[in-house]
Protein backbone atom coordinates (compact mmCIF):
# COMPACT_ATOMS: atom_id res chain seq x y z
CA UNK A 1 0.00 0.00 0.00
CA UNK A 2 1.16 3.19 -0.67
CA UNK A 3 1.44 5.51 2.48
CA UNK A 4 -0.35 8.89 1.67
CA UNK A 5 1.20 12.05 2.11
CA UNK A 6 2.16 13.88 5.54
CA UNK A 7 2.05 17.56 5.84
CA UNK A 8 5.30 19.29 6.09
CA UNK A 9 5.22 19.34 10.02
CA UNK A 10 5.22 15.79 10.45
CA UNK A 11 7.68 15.57 7.27
CA UNK A 12 9.90 17.79 9.59
CA UNK A 13 9.75 15.90 12.52
CA UNK A 14 10.42 12.35 11.44
CA UNK A 15 13.65 13.64 10.41
CA UNK A 16 15.08 15.35 12.47
CA UNK A 17 13.57 14.43 16.45
CA UNK A 18 13.65 17.98 18.47
CA UNK A 19 11.59 19.80 20.87
CA UNK A 20 8.20 20.54 18.58
CA UNK A 21 5.51 21.41 20.43
CA UNK A 22 3.03 21.89 17.40
CA UNK A 23 0.60 25.63 17.90
CA UNK A 24 -2.80 24.51 19.43
CA UNK A 25 -5.95 26.88 19.94
CA UNK A 26 -6.12 27.94 23.19
CA UNK A 27 -9.76 26.34 24.41
CA UNK A 28 -8.68 27.13 28.05
CA UNK A 29 -8.61 30.54 27.63
CA UNK A 30 -11.49 32.66 29.43
CA UNK A 31 -12.23 34.20 25.80
CA UNK A 32 -13.20 30.48 24.91
CA UNK A 33 -14.94 29.00 28.16
CA UNK A 34 -17.84 28.51 25.82
CA UNK A 35 -16.08 26.61 22.82
CA UNK A 36 -17.11 22.86 21.91
CA UNK A 37 -14.19 20.65 21.22
CA UNK A 38 -14.11 19.04 18.21
CA UNK A 39 -13.97 15.54 18.08
CA UNK A 40 -12.86 13.24 15.60
CA UNK A 41 -14.04 9.28 16.33
CA UNK A 42 -12.03 6.29 14.99
CA UNK A 43 -13.65 3.39 15.52
CA UNK A 44 -17.19 4.18 16.06
CA UNK A 45 -19.37 0.69 16.54
CA UNK A 46 -18.70 -1.32 19.76
CA UNK A 47 -16.75 0.62 22.21
CA UNK A 48 -16.47 3.58 20.41
CA UNK A 49 -20.26 3.89 21.37
CA UNK A 50 -19.06 5.38 24.55
CA UNK A 51 -17.01 8.24 22.40
CA UNK A 52 -19.47 9.11 19.94
CA UNK A 53 -21.91 9.56 22.98
CA UNK A 54 -19.39 11.58 25.31
CA UNK A 55 -18.41 13.60 21.84
CA UNK A 56 -22.15 14.40 21.43
CA UNK A 57 -22.06 16.76 24.13
CA UNK A 58 -18.98 18.75 21.96
CA UNK A 59 -18.89 18.69 18.20
CA UNK A 60 -18.50 15.65 16.32
CA UNK A 61 -16.53 16.63 13.53
CA UNK A 62 -15.56 13.34 11.62
CA UNK A 63 -16.50 9.85 11.86
CA UNK A 64 -14.18 7.31 10.90
CA UNK A 65 -14.54 3.18 10.60
CA UNK A 66 -13.66 0.39 8.39
CA UNK A 67 -16.86 -1.29 8.52
CA UNK A 68 -20.24 1.01 7.75
CA UNK A 69 -22.66 -1.98 9.37
CA UNK A 70 -20.97 -1.35 12.55
CA UNK A 71 -21.07 2.39 12.21
CA UNK A 72 -24.67 2.10 11.79
CA UNK A 73 -25.91 3.60 15.33
CA UNK A 74 -23.47 6.03 14.74
CA UNK A 75 -24.16 7.05 11.19
CA UNK A 76 -27.70 7.30 11.77
CA UNK A 77 -27.44 9.69 14.88
CA UNK A 78 -25.50 11.93 13.27
CA UNK A 79 -26.34 11.97 9.48
CA UNK A 80 -24.44 15.49 8.79
CA UNK A 81 -20.60 14.53 10.31
CA UNK A 82 -18.28 13.47 6.95
CA UNK A 83 -17.48 9.79 7.29
CA UNK A 84 -14.09 7.93 6.05
CA UNK A 85 -13.08 4.50 6.38
CA UNK A 86 -8.51 5.91 6.56
CA UNK A 87 -7.65 7.84 9.01
CA UNK A 88 -4.94 9.43 6.72
CA UNK A 89 -7.50 10.43 4.18
CA UNK A 90 -9.46 12.33 7.27
CA UNK A 91 -6.49 13.53 8.58
CA UNK A 92 -5.15 15.14 4.90
CA UNK A 93 -8.56 16.60 4.33
CA UNK A 94 -9.68 17.91 7.71
CA UNK A 95 -6.69 18.09 10.53
CA UNK A 96 -6.92 21.84 10.90
CA UNK A 97 -10.94 21.38 11.80
CA UNK A 98 -10.01 18.60 14.73
CA UNK A 99 -9.38 19.29 18.32
CA UNK A 100 -8.84 15.78 20.04
CA UNK A 101 -9.24 12.53 18.44
CA UNK A 102 -10.92 9.69 20.40
CA UNK A 103 -9.77 5.82 19.03
CA UNK A 104 -11.56 2.50 19.66
CA UNK A 105 -10.46 0.60 17.70
CA UNK A 106 -9.12 -3.24 17.81
CA UNK A 107 -5.67 -3.56 19.59
CA UNK A 108 -3.28 -3.79 16.50
CA UNK A 109 -4.40 -0.07 14.93
CA UNK A 110 -4.52 1.67 18.27
CA UNK A 111 -1.33 2.88 17.76
CA UNK A 112 -1.22 4.17 13.71
CA UNK A 113 -4.18 5.80 14.44
CA UNK A 114 -3.15 7.23 17.74
CA UNK A 115 0.17 8.34 16.17
CA UNK A 116 -1.29 9.65 12.97
CA UNK A 117 -3.67 12.10 15.50
CA UNK A 118 -0.62 13.10 17.70
CA UNK A 119 1.75 14.19 14.62
CA UNK A 120 -0.88 16.23 13.60
CA UNK A 121 -1.19 17.88 16.98
CA UNK A 122 -4.34 16.48 17.95
CA UNK A 123 -4.87 15.73 21.73
CA UNK A 124 -5.87 11.56 22.23
CA UNK A 125 -8.21 9.74 23.89
CA UNK A 126 -7.09 5.73 23.66
CA UNK A 127 -9.32 2.35 24.87
CA UNK A 128 -7.14 0.09 26.98
CA UNK A 129 -4.92 -1.60 26.30
CA UNK A 130 -2.91 1.42 24.53
CA UNK A 131 -0.95 -0.30 22.25
CA UNK A 132 -0.60 -4.03 20.72
CA UNK A 133 2.93 -4.06 21.77
CA UNK A 134 5.88 -2.71 24.40
CA UNK A 135 7.42 -0.62 21.95
CA UNK A 136 4.19 1.25 20.25
CA UNK A 137 3.32 1.66 24.09
CA UNK A 138 6.12 3.50 24.85
CA UNK A 139 6.42 5.68 21.78
CA UNK A 140 3.46 7.10 22.95
CA UNK A 141 4.42 8.31 26.12
CA UNK A 142 7.67 9.95 23.89
CA UNK A 143 5.03 11.55 21.44
CA UNK A 144 2.64 13.07 23.96
CA UNK A 145 5.77 15.07 24.98
CA UNK A 146 6.95 15.69 21.99
CA UNK A 147 4.35 17.29 20.52
CA UNK A 148 2.09 18.78 23.41
CA UNK A 149 -0.86 17.03 23.64
CA UNK A 150 -2.72 16.24 26.26
CA UNK A 151 -3.56 12.56 27.00
CA UNK A 152 -6.20 9.96 28.59
CA UNK A 153 -7.07 6.14 28.56
CA UNK A 154 -10.24 4.58 28.54
CA UNK A 155 -9.85 3.18 32.09
CA UNK A 156 -12.86 3.81 33.50
CA UNK A 157 -12.54 2.91 37.07
CA UNK A 158 -9.37 4.92 37.32
CA UNK A 159 -12.04 7.52 37.96
CA UNK A 160 -14.77 5.79 39.88
CA UNK A 161 -14.62 7.07 43.70
CA UNK A 162 -13.49 3.14 44.81
CA UNK A 163 -10.34 3.17 43.82
CA UNK A 164 -9.84 6.59 45.44
CA UNK A 165 -11.02 4.59 48.73
CA UNK A 166 -8.27 1.66 48.25
CA UNK A 167 -5.47 3.93 47.71
CA UNK A 168 -7.00 6.28 50.69
CA UNK A 169 -7.74 2.93 53.21
CA UNK A 170 -4.25 1.78 52.69
CA UNK A 171 -2.39 5.05 52.44
CA UNK A 172 -3.42 5.00 56.06
CA UNK A 173 -2.33 1.96 56.96
CA UNK A 174 -5.72 -0.05 57.23
CA UNK A 175 -4.57 -2.98 56.28
CA UNK A 176 -0.88 -2.50 56.69
CA UNK A 177 1.45 -3.96 54.67
CA UNK A 178 1.05 -5.79 51.28
CA UNK A 179 2.93 -8.30 49.64
CA UNK A 180 0.07 -10.67 47.71
CA UNK A 181 -1.92 -9.46 45.16
CA UNK A 182 -4.49 -11.57 43.63
CA UNK A 183 -6.19 -11.26 40.33
CA UNK A 184 -8.82 -13.17 37.98
CA UNK A 185 -10.97 -13.00 35.68
CA UNK A 186 -13.58 -15.09 33.50
CA UNK A 187 -11.92 -13.94 30.44
CA UNK A 188 -10.95 -15.63 27.95
CA UNK A 189 -14.28 -17.14 27.63
CA UNK A 190 -16.72 -18.16 25.21
CA UNK A 191 -16.90 -16.34 21.93
CA UNK A 192 -13.27 -15.73 21.54
CA UNK A 193 -11.98 -18.53 19.05
CA UNK A 194 -13.49 -20.02 15.99
CA UNK A 195 -15.21 -23.15 16.32
CA UNK A 196 -12.23 -25.69 14.56
CA UNK A 197 -8.77 -23.12 15.13
CA UNK A 198 -7.35 -25.39 12.01
CA UNK A 199 -9.73 -24.50 9.45
CA UNK A 200 -11.27 -21.13 8.82
CA UNK A 201 -13.68 -20.32 5.98
CA UNK A 202 -12.84 -17.44 3.92
CA UNK A 203 -16.44 -16.01 2.39
CA UNK A 204 -16.10 -12.97 0.54
CA UNK A 205 -15.35 -9.80 2.09
CA UNK A 206 -18.43 -8.07 2.94
CA UNK A 207 -19.15 -5.17 0.79
CA UNK A 208 -19.97 -2.51 3.93
CA UNK A 209 -15.81 -3.66 5.15
CA UNK A 210 -12.77 -3.08 4.43
CA UNK A 211 -10.54 -5.38 5.11
CA UNK A 212 -7.34 -3.99 3.84
CA UNK A 213 -7.79 -1.08 6.38
CA UNK A 214 -8.91 -3.38 9.21
CA UNK A 215 -5.76 -5.27 8.80
CA UNK A 216 -3.55 -2.13 8.97
CA UNK A 217 -0.22 -2.52 10.02
CA UNK A 218 -0.48 -6.46 10.04
CA UNK A 219 0.86 -8.60 7.49
CA UNK A 220 -1.90 -9.24 4.54
CA UNK A 221 -3.88 -12.67 5.49
CA UNK A 222 -7.26 -13.30 3.59
CA UNK A 223 -10.51 -12.52 5.14
CA UNK A 224 -12.52 -14.95 7.89
CA UNK A 225 -15.25 -14.25 10.04
CA UNK A 226 -13.27 -15.78 12.57
CA UNK A 227 -11.62 -12.51 12.93
CA UNK A 228 -13.96 -10.02 13.89
CA UNK A 229 -16.17 -8.31 15.17
CA UNK A 230 -15.22 -9.24 18.44
CA UNK A 231 -12.86 -12.92 18.02
CA UNK A 232 -9.95 -11.21 17.04
CA UNK A 233 -8.87 -10.53 21.26
CA UNK A 234 -8.26 -14.13 20.80
CA UNK A 235 -5.43 -13.99 18.23
CA UNK A 236 -2.01 -12.28 19.38
CA UNK A 237 -1.89 -10.96 16.20
CA UNK A 238 -4.57 -8.81 17.15
CA UNK A 239 -5.34 -8.95 20.54
CA UNK A 240 -4.55 -9.10 23.96
CA UNK A 241 -5.83 -11.91 25.28
CA UNK A 242 -7.57 -11.56 28.37
CA UNK A 243 -4.91 -9.57 30.46
CA UNK A 244 -4.88 -6.73 27.55
CA UNK A 245 -8.62 -6.45 27.35
CA UNK A 246 -9.24 -6.70 31.23
CA UNK A 247 -5.55 -5.98 32.69
CA UNK A 248 -6.13 -2.54 32.74
CA UNK A 249 -8.85 -2.68 34.61
CA UNK A 250 -8.06 -5.25 37.27
CA UNK A 251 -4.42 -3.73 38.02
CA UNK A 252 -5.52 -0.48 37.86
CA UNK A 253 -6.29 0.04 41.70
CA UNK A 254 -2.94 -2.03 43.15
CA UNK A 255 -0.89 -0.40 40.77
CA UNK A 256 -1.98 3.03 42.05
CA UNK A 257 -1.97 2.30 45.19
CA UNK A 258 0.80 0.58 45.88
CA UNK A 259 2.65 2.41 43.20
CA UNK A 260 4.16 -0.90 41.79
CA UNK A 261 6.31 0.15 38.37
CA UNK A 262 8.29 -2.45 36.87
CA UNK A 263 8.13 -6.03 38.09
CA UNK A 264 11.82 -7.79 38.45
CA UNK A 265 9.90 -10.68 36.68
CA UNK A 266 6.99 -11.85 35.25
CA UNK A 267 6.16 -15.82 34.17
CA UNK A 268 3.38 -18.26 32.63
CA UNK A 269 3.27 -20.25 36.71
CA UNK A 270 0.38 -22.15 34.49
CA UNK A 271 -0.83 -22.56 31.37
CA UNK A 272 0.16 -23.59 28.13
CA UNK A 273 1.67 -20.71 25.41
CA UNK A 274 0.61 -20.85 22.28
CA UNK A 275 2.27 -18.53 19.78
CA UNK A 276 -1.27 -18.21 17.92
CA UNK A 277 -3.93 -18.35 20.12
CA UNK A 278 -4.33 -16.75 23.41
CA UNK A 279 -4.54 -19.83 25.81
CA UNK A 280 -7.06 -20.48 28.10
CA UNK A 281 -6.29 -21.15 31.83
CA UNK A 282 -3.34 -19.43 32.57
CA UNK A 283 -2.00 -17.94 35.90
CA UNK A 284 1.09 -15.00 35.51
CA UNK A 285 3.03 -14.25 38.33
CA UNK A 286 4.83 -11.02 38.95
CA UNK A 287 7.42 -10.67 41.14
CA UNK A 288 8.52 -7.15 42.75
CA UNK A 289 11.85 -6.74 44.54
CA UNK A 290 11.50 -5.11 47.85
CA UNK A 291 11.91 -1.39 47.62
CA UNK A 292 11.52 1.97 49.51
CA UNK A 293 11.33 0.54 53.04
CA UNK A 294 8.85 -2.13 51.33
CA UNK A 295 9.22 -5.87 51.26
CA UNK A 296 9.13 -8.07 48.53
CA UNK A 297 5.65 -8.37 46.67
CA UNK A 298 3.90 -11.24 44.10
CA UNK A 299 0.95 -10.02 41.95
CA UNK A 300 -1.16 -13.75 40.57
CA UNK A 301 -3.42 -13.00 37.19
CA UNK A 302 -5.64 -15.79 37.30
CA UNK A 303 -7.88 -16.39 33.61
CA UNK A 304 -10.86 -18.97 33.24
CA UNK A 305 -12.31 -18.16 36.35
CA UNK A 306 -9.67 -19.54 38.76
CA UNK A 307 -10.49 -18.67 41.99
CA UNK A 308 -8.06 -17.41 44.21
CA UNK A 309 -7.04 -20.17 46.74
CA UNK A 310 -6.46 -18.03 50.18
CA UNK A 311 -8.38 -17.84 53.44
CA UNK A 312 -11.56 -16.03 53.14
CA UNK A 313 -14.88 -16.01 56.15
CA UNK A 314 -17.23 -18.60 56.13
CA UNK A 315 -19.80 -17.70 53.12
CA UNK A 316 -17.41 -15.16 51.31
CA UNK A 317 -16.51 -17.45 48.66
CA UNK A 318 -19.69 -17.94 47.69
CA UNK A 319 -20.62 -14.02 46.88
CA UNK A 320 -17.67 -14.12 44.40
CA UNK A 321 -18.44 -13.60 40.87
CA UNK A 322 -16.59 -13.80 37.86
CA UNK A 323 -13.72 -11.20 38.10
CA UNK A 324 -12.20 -9.60 41.21
CA UNK A 325 -9.58 -8.58 43.03
CA UNK A 326 -7.62 -9.01 47.04
CA UNK A 327 -4.75 -6.70 48.25
CA UNK A 328 -3.59 -8.56 50.97
CA UNK A 329 -1.90 -7.09 53.68
CA UNK A 330 -0.53 -7.58 56.94
CA UNK A 331 -3.54 -6.33 59.25
CA UNK A 332 -6.50 -6.40 56.87
CA UNK A 333 -7.46 -7.50 52.83
CA UNK A 334 -9.19 -4.99 50.68
CA UNK A 335 -11.51 -6.53 48.25
CA UNK A 336 -13.61 -5.33 45.18
CA UNK A 337 -15.51 -7.84 42.50
CA UNK A 338 -16.10 -7.04 39.10
CA UNK A 339 -13.48 -5.66 36.49
CA UNK A 340 -13.82 -2.09 38.24
CA UNK A 341 -13.62 -0.79 41.68
CA UNK A 342 -17.25 0.28 41.77
CA UNK A 343 -17.75 -0.80 45.75
CA UNK A 344 -14.44 -1.57 47.51
CA UNK A 345 -14.48 -3.25 51.11
CA UNK A 346 -12.66 -5.29 53.73
CA UNK A 347 -12.89 -8.76 53.62
CA UNK A 348 -15.28 -9.06 56.53
CA UNK A 349 -18.64 -10.48 57.11
CA UNK A 350 -21.42 -8.69 55.80
CA UNK A 351 -22.60 -8.11 59.06
CA UNK A 352 -19.24 -6.84 60.52
CA UNK A 353 -18.29 -5.04 57.53
CA UNK A 354 -21.66 -2.67 57.82
CA UNK A 355 -20.67 -2.41 61.41
CA UNK A 356 -17.00 -1.46 60.56
CA UNK A 357 -18.37 1.47 58.41
CA UNK A 358 -20.63 2.93 60.86
CA UNK A 359 -18.38 2.75 63.55
CA UNK A 360 -16.38 5.99 61.51
CA UNK A 361 -13.24 3.92 61.72
CA UNK A 362 -13.05 3.78 57.67
CA UNK A 363 -10.21 7.33 56.61
CA UNK A 364 -11.60 10.44 55.95
CA UNK A 365 -11.72 11.38 51.58
CA UNK A 366 -8.41 12.98 50.98
CA UNK A 367 -8.16 12.46 47.11
CA UNK A 368 -10.39 14.47 45.02
CA UNK A 369 -12.90 13.07 43.23
CA UNK A 370 -14.04 12.93 38.97
CA UNK A 371 -17.56 13.40 38.05
CA UNK A 372 -18.12 11.15 34.57
CA UNK A 373 -15.62 8.93 32.51
CA UNK A 374 -12.51 9.37 30.71
CA UNK A 375 -13.37 11.11 27.70
CA UNK A 376 -15.51 13.53 29.79
CA UNK A 377 -12.31 13.68 32.11
CA UNK A 378 -10.02 14.70 28.74
CA UNK A 379 -12.38 17.40 27.78
CA UNK A 380 -12.14 19.17 31.28
CA UNK A 381 -8.33 19.23 30.84
CA UNK A 382 -8.40 20.21 27.78
CA UNK A 383 -10.80 23.08 28.69
CA UNK A 384 -8.17 24.00 31.48
CA UNK A 385 -9.80 21.58 33.98
CA UNK A 386 -7.44 18.84 36.34
CA UNK A 387 -4.72 16.82 34.98
CA UNK A 388 -6.32 13.46 33.63
CA UNK A 389 -5.88 10.47 35.70
CA UNK A 390 -4.85 8.04 33.17
CA UNK A 391 -2.79 10.46 31.47
CA UNK A 392 -0.04 8.65 29.15
CA UNK A 393 2.10 9.26 31.89
CA UNK A 394 0.88 6.77 34.57
CA UNK A 395 -1.04 4.91 31.46
CA UNK A 396 1.98 3.68 29.45
CA UNK A 397 3.73 2.20 32.70
CA UNK A 398 0.28 0.51 33.73
CA UNK A 399 -0.27 -1.04 30.08
CA UNK A 400 3.16 -2.34 30.49
CA UNK A 401 2.67 -4.28 33.11
CA UNK A 402 -0.64 -5.86 31.58
CA UNK A 403 1.86 -6.27 28.13
CA UNK A 404 4.42 -7.65 29.82
CA UNK A 405 1.91 -10.18 30.78
CA UNK A 406 1.23 -11.07 27.48
CA UNK A 407 4.73 -11.19 26.50
CA UNK A 408 5.21 -14.16 29.09
CA UNK A 409 1.90 -15.73 28.25
CA UNK A 410 2.55 -15.76 24.49
CA UNK A 411 5.96 -16.62 24.77
CA UNK A 412 6.26 -19.13 27.88
CA UNK A 413 9.41 -17.44 28.44
CA UNK A 414 10.41 -15.69 32.18
CA UNK A 415 10.39 -12.29 31.38
CA UNK A 416 13.40 -10.28 33.33
CA UNK A 417 12.59 -6.56 32.03
CA UNK A 418 15.20 -4.39 31.06
CA UNK A 419 12.89 -1.33 31.11
CA UNK A 420 15.35 1.52 29.89
CA UNK A 421 16.83 -0.88 26.96
CA UNK A 422 13.26 -2.50 26.58
CA UNK A 423 14.69 -5.67 26.06
CA UNK A 424 13.86 -8.67 27.62
CA UNK A 425 17.30 -10.03 29.33
CA UNK A 426 18.12 -13.56 27.96
CA UNK A 427 15.99 -13.76 24.82
CA UNK A 428 16.68 -11.59 21.88
CA UNK A 429 14.01 -13.45 20.00
CA UNK A 430 11.71 -11.68 21.59
CA UNK A 431 12.65 -8.50 20.32
CA UNK A 432 10.21 -9.42 17.63
CA UNK A 433 7.23 -9.04 19.93
CA UNK A 434 8.36 -6.46 21.81
CA UNK A 435 8.24 -4.12 18.32
CA UNK A 436 6.49 -6.16 15.68
CA UNK A 437 6.81 -6.10 12.44
CA UNK A 438 4.33 -3.07 10.19
CA UNK A 439 3.52 -3.09 6.53
CA UNK A 440 4.62 -0.10 4.71
CA UNK A 441 2.56 2.84 5.07
CA UNK A 442 1.72 2.24 8.18
CA UNK A 443 5.02 3.19 10.20
CA UNK A 444 4.61 5.90 12.97
CA UNK A 445 7.19 7.13 15.16
CA UNK A 446 9.85 5.91 14.07
CA UNK A 447 12.94 7.67 16.01
CA UNK A 448 11.12 9.44 18.26
CA UNK A 449 13.28 7.91 21.16
CA UNK A 450 15.89 5.30 21.53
Amino acid sequence: MTPLSRRSFVKAASASVGALTLPRFNIASAANAGYKIRCAVIGVGGMGGYAVSASSKEKIVAFCDVDDERATKAYAAHPDVPRFKDFRVMFDKMADQIDVVLVSTPDHTHFPAAMAAIEHGKHIFIQKPLAHNLWQNRTLQTAVKHYGVLSNMGNQGHCLEGIRYIKEWYDAGLIGEVQDVRAWTNRPGDGWYPEDINYLEHPPVPETLDWDLWLGPKAHRKYSPSYMPGLWRGWWNFGSGGIGDIGCHLFDAPFWTLNLGTPGSVELEKGQADPVFVPKNSIIKYSYKAKNGQSKRTFRWQESSQIPDIDLPDGFRDRLNNNGIFIIGSKGTIYHEGIRPNSPQLVMSDADWKDFRSSGALPPKTIPRVKGGPIEELFREIKGGPKCGSNFNYAVPLTEMALLGVLAQRTGKTIKWDAKKMKAKGHPELDRIIKEPTRPGWSYGEGLWS
